[in-house]
């Protein structure tokens, strides 16, 4: 036998690779995710008052807006309080908030030199997007207990069950990573600085405002209820107000909020991991 077959791939009885190579692939691919995740989620401790400063618009949206929206009683929430409605729709902003810019950081990354050596190691493109769309689903984590404390303290009726929290986490892992990966694939076809900020501005609000975060669907109008139906803000807020409230009950079915958070997530990683390389064009 030839030297040169040492580094053959191993092969199944089939013709197709053996299991423990995919499973070495996997491990692999995990592990570069969760190195970029770790990279980014570090920033985070040169630079504690970020969280503070993002914490400032929910805390309103609550304090302000919650309290004077549930006196007034403009909005029909059904059995459910108005601040316990509104609760689960402000975190969903906030993660919604920290997600959307956090293209720019490629943008950065590139101007300092650093996204050319992350394209020149051996690391799959989907683990470079996936580990930065993990690392904005940790931020998001820290946002959830902010406005938790506030919600709490403010008199919403929280669920705190082990299976509604660890429910919150994942819902808001794939919330934030969803809109962090598309918010990469903004990055990499407007590729300055000044323009990512300009899409950012333009896409937030419309997603806030045309989702169920602040009102229900059955109160839009009929053009609006069909964006909200096809927007996936609609479907994280969904989820969130299912499990974070006491009495919290699912529109679109948590099922289907899973499905439909995790399945965009696929399609736009794939997207983002093609489009990648194309920020340093």
């Amino acid at each position: 036998m030839s030297p040169g077959h040492d580094v053959l791939p191993a092969v199944s009885a089939d013709g197709g690779r053996a299991p423990d190579q995919y499973g070495s692939a996997l491990t692999r691919f995990a592990q570069d995710s969760a190195a970029i995740a770790l990279m980014e989620v570090q920033k985070l401790r040169h630079d504690p008052a970020e969280l503070v400063t993002r914490a400032v618009q929910p805390v309103l949206w609550l304090l302000v807006f919650g309290k004077v929206m549930a006196r007034v009683r403009a909005i029909p929430t059904g059995h459910v309080p108005y601040l316990d409605f509104l609760a689960p729709g402000i975190l969903a902003q906030s993660a919604l908030f920290v997600s959307i810019f956090y293209g720019i950081a490629v943008i950065w990354e590139r101007d300092l030199g650093v996204l050319h050596k992350f394209l020149a190691s051996p690391s799959p493109r989907v683990a470079l997007v996936s580990g930065k769309a993990a690392s904005a689903g940790v931020r998001a984590l820290a946002q959830a207990v902010i406005v938790y404390v506030v919600a709490a303290a403010i008199g919403v009726h929280l669920r705190w069950n082990l299976f509604a929290l660890v429910g919150v986490i994942l819902t808001l892992l794939l919330g934030s990573a969803l809109f962090a990966t598309f918010s990469l694939i903004i990055a990499c076809l407007v590729k300055t600085r000044e323009r990512f900020m300009g899409m950012g501005q333009v896409l937030t609000m419309p997603l806030f405002f045309a989702s169920n975060a602040i009102y229900p669907i059955a109160v839009m109008p009929g053009w609006l209820q069909a964006l909200a139906r096809v927007n996936p803000l609609s479907y994280e807020t969904d989820a969130l107000r299912s499990l974070m409230l006491a009495e919290g009950r699912s529109v679109f079915g948590l099922p289907t909020d899973f499905a439909v958070l995790a399945g965009e997530i696929v399609v736009l990683t794939a997207l983002a991991a093609r489009l990648y390389p194309r920020v340093v064009v």
